[in-house]
């Protein structure tokens, strides 16, 4: 009996843990790229939907941006259709376009929304192209020293965040597919983290958060240690020590712009533990990398 009243008491305590994060975070935007690992495993997808209703219940205001690589993959397989990527870039020629775009806005948005909405949230499907929400243009690679044309690969140059106000505001979650569209109509698509980033921006979120598949910012190359929180010199340093390098650069600077943007804090965690938002969110430590300008804790107990 007595092992039981520990466990209801632990749990007890967790809550007060989350309530001052509850307070400072109340009515205030969180940009959640949804993607990696977490987008394949059902029980992950479970888990993430569960946490990302539960943040639109207790007052947040999440907007989700996701990703569906692996989806697009699957998909151009059937059609018998070879990827190609430069520097982390998919070359998307016309085919290739309707594909990923019949893809990302007409199954897995839509799968998302329909998750959101069976946990008992009210989720609103959008891609760049409604209500011009993403203008862009077309994005050319530079491989040494040469514009590299990669097709149909959008560069972000304006984001049209009212639609996505009036929605997160209100009682909706918005879910955003990454395709953004030219001054023409064109259809292009876009790298997911770069659309989360730009749209938190523009909404001066209080909160960025990449779902990935790493842990978070590690000490060294030979340490599992994560780095709990790093202020942008900090970060910037790791990267020119090269302690920061590979596929996290372009997250890291990511998370830096954004910031800089107006962007309160930005995380990145691992999308592979169960209820990971909760976990970044609402515990003392959290369990990512937090990379912030200054490291100003939202209350006097916070861990920074």
């Amino acid at each position: 009996m007595e092992s039981n009243m520990e466990s209801i008491i632990k749990k007890a305590e967790i809550l007060v843990e989350a309530l001052p994060y509850i307070q400072k975070l109340w009515g205030k935007t969180v940009v959640i790229k949804y993607g990696g690992n977490a987008m394949i495993n059902d029980e992950l997808k479970s888990s993430v939907m569960e946490d990302i209703t539960l943040l639109k219940y207790i007052g947040m205001n999440p907007v989700v941006v996701h990703g569906g690589g692996p989806e697009i993959n699957k998909a151009l397989d059937k059609f018998d259709i070879k990827s190609q990527f430069i520097n982390g870039l998919r070359v998307t020629d016309s085919s290739t376009m309707e594909i990923a775009q019949m893809v990302l806005v007409g199954k897995t948005n839509k799968e998302i929304v329909s998750l959101l909405n069976k946990m008992g949230g009210k989720a609103i499907g959008l891609c760049g192209i409604d209500g011009n929400l993403i203008e862009c243009e077309q994005y050319k690679a530079n491989v040494d020293g040469k514009d590299i044309d990669l097709g149909y690969v959008g560069k972000i140059t304006k984001i049209n965040s009212k639609l996505i106000e009036l929605i997160a505001k209100d009682e909706y979650i918005p879910v955003v597919a990454p395709i953004g569209v030219g001054k023409d109509g064109q259809s292009y698509n876009i790298n997911a983290d770069t659309v989360a980033g730009e749209i938190a921006a523009a909404l001066k979120a209080e909160k960025l958060i990449l779902l990935t598949d790493i842990e978070g910012v590690k000490m060294n190359k030979d340490s599992n240690e994560i780095i709990p929180a790093l202020t942008v010199d900090e970060a910037l340093n790791l990267i020119d020590q090269k302690v920061i390098d590979g596929g996290m650069i372009p997250k890291v600077l990511g998370c830096i712009d954004a910031l800089n943007k107006g962007v309160g804090r930005t995380h990145i965690i691992d999308g592979r533990i169960p209820h990971c938002l909760l976990l970044e969110i609402f515990t003392n430590k959290g369990i990512g990398t937090m990379i912030m300008k200054e490291k100003v804790p939202y209350y006097s107990n916070e861990k920074l």
